[in-house]
C-alpha cells in the first residue's frame, strides 16, 4: 500500500527522507520502503508520522480529507 500523503507531507515541510528517518529513529532504507509502499508501515511508525505532521492516521491513509486531528482525551 503506497501512502502518497506521507511523501506529500514530507515534501511540503521541506524534509528529506533521511531527515524523516532520523525523526522516526529508523533507517533511511526502512523509511524509503514505507514511502514507496514496498512494505506495510507498522502502527508505531504511522503514529510517529501523524505526530510529526500534526495530523491523524486517518488522514495519512486517506480515510478522511480532514487534515486536523481530533482532540486527544487526557
Amino acid at each position: 500500500m503506497q501512502l502518497k500523503r506521507i511523501r506529500e507531507l514530507r515534501v511540503e515541510r521541506g524534509l528529506t527522507q533521511r531527515q524523516m528517518a532520523e525523526l522516526l529513529q529508523i533507517s533511511l532504507s526502512a523509511y524509503s520502503r514505507y514511502e514507496r509502499g514496498v512494505v506495510k508501515i507498522p502502527l508505531k511508525i504511522l503514529c510517529g508520522l501523524a505526530d510529526i505532521h500534526h495530523t491523524s492516521i486517518d488522514y495519512l491513509i486517506r480515510h478522511t480529507d480532514q487534515r486536523t486531528p481530533h482532540a486527544r482525551k487526557k
